[in-house]
């Protein structure tokens, strides 16, 4: 009786300190995790949320750049942002950057990828050749294609050999205009191309075999198996693109350095313009925090709404 009576005390200490061990277990992962990820997080404050919070407030002043002195001018800037022409022409060219070159990108980069999926060593060059200018710098880009489209250039020397009058690539507002989107397309494209590629390599093979036998073609395999398994990457592409090329400047400066007449200037090239060259550094300041809200926002809003297609077409 002695032994069946222990038996059972013994059985509930053990359960009355297994929640305690539990606690102990989970405050420890919870430690290790804060130290483990501590230099991350420091880094992460230092370089975006304490420069964020200086934008912040130094938007709000006269500032420029150099004196010790500045005063709270209130909303002042904002409303000279708004008020600019200068600074909104380059906000409406920027947004025509950000949605054309968008589109081509993953436009390009989709088609692309889906050509080169296979495993063969003629595609693995493909993938090479088409990614190889996403990681050239973008000053190197703009400088070459500068002197490639330069009216004495090595396009416009060919066409006048096929006997085609020089174009003004560079001197025209809009050769220019499209000068820009197009090189920053085809240097973008290759960095769409592998993240679809990934996707696509992801598809399970089954998927395309029954849809082989029930007789699907080629382009209904894309459109109904491909496309819906990959649309997580097309949302990641989506919001990288848009939201890369809402900060486009190098290619902008090399190329044209925002000629002819301001034409293909940038919000980031007037910002840094105003910030240093204009010395005023509260201005620019007002119009790098309009820009991160703006970007922000078109980020989160392309997200959501992938996130309900992806939703409506899994219910339909």
């Amino acid at each position: 009786m002695a032994d069946t009576v222990a038996r059972p005390a013994g059985t509930a200490r053990a359960r009355t300190s297994a929640p305690s061990r539990r606690r102990r277990t989970s405050w420890q992962d919870r430690l290790a995790g804060v130290i483990m990820s501590g230099p991350a997080l420091i880094v992460f404050i230092a370089m975006f949320i304490v420069p964020m919070l200086l934008a912040i407030v130094l938007s709000f002043t006269d500032w420029n750049g150099y004196s010790l002195h500045f005063d709270f001018i209130g909303f002042e800037n904002y409303a000279d942002a708004f008020k600019n022409p200068r600074t909104v022409d380059a906000a409406v060219f920027t947004a025509i950057i950000a949605v054309v070159g968008t589109v081509l990108c993953n436009g390009i980069g989709l088609a692309v990828a889906s050509l080169i999926a296979g495993n063969t060593r003629g595609n693995t060059v493909l993938r090479t050749v088409f990614f190889y200018p996403y990681i050239i710098s973008a000053l190197i880009i703009g400088f070459l294609w500068s002197a490639m489209l330069a009216p004495q250039g090595a396009v416009n020397s060919l066409l006048a050999q096929l006997g085609v009058a020089p174009l003004p690539f560079l001197t025209d507002m809009t050769f220019a205009k499209a000068s820009v989107i197009l090189t920053i397309v085809w240097s973008h494209f290759g960095f769409n191309m592998i993240l679809y590629l990934a996707g696509i390599k992801s598809v399970p093979t089954e998927y395309y075999e029954a849809a082989t036998v029930d007789g699907a073609s080629r382009w209904q395999q894309f459109r109904s198996v491909t496309l819906p398994l990959i649309a997580p990457v097309l949302t990641v592409n989506l919001v990288l693109t848009l939201v890369g090329l809402l900060k486009a400047y190098d290619i902008v400066l090399a190329l044209t350095d925002g000629g002819p007449a301001a034409s293909t200037q940038t919000i980031v090239y007037q910002i840094l313009k105003d910030s240093f060259a204009q010395a005023r550094l509260g201005f620019g300041a007002a119009q790098s925090v309009v820009l991160l809200i703006v970007t922000a926002a078109i980020g989160l809003a392309v997200t959501f709404a992938r996130r309900g297609a992806d939703r409506k077409a899994s219910e339909s």
